[in-house]
């Protein structure tokens, strides 16, 4: 095998590792999806309280690709707020990465809410909040 060769391989497999290992970091979650607040945003699941956003991001920097998280769909959305004001929560599995010593989704690649019935029946979930 010529040199070249070799050095296009290693350059291949390289990329092919870091690719796994960019894809590796990312985790599906399910859960609760709540926006109880302007500027709050969060994923509870069955093993934390997830911050996607804080208003003026008071609990640190909010999540990357957060344009990437689901719209909220009316029709599963339960407002806990002041009526109209569109706070609520919902049920939603969304594509993240996390930093699980801060309980902060570091970056958001995809969602889609789901039923509410669906979070409903989970029991490894707390209630809604």
């Amino acid at each position: 095998m010529r040199h070249g060769s070799t050095i296009l391989l290693a350059a291949c497999a390289m990329a092919v590792g870091l690719a796994a290992t960019a894809a590796y970091a990312a985790e599906r979650r399910c859960g609760w999806y709540v926006n109880p607040t302007p500027g709050n945003l969060w994923l509870v699941d069955k093993d934390a309280t997830w911050t996607i956003t804080s208003q003026g991001e008071a609990e640190g920097p909010d999540a990357r690709g957060v344009d990437n998280a689901p719209d909220f769909d009316s029709k599963q959305f339960i407002e806990t707020n002041v009526p109209g004001s569109g706070h609520g929560y919902g049920c939603a599995c969304m594509t993240v990465e996390t930093d699980a010593e801060d309980q902060r989704i570091t970056r958001v690649f995809a969602g889609k809410i789901l039923p509410l019935s669906k979070c409903k029946a989970d029991r490894s979930l707390p209630p809604p909040a």
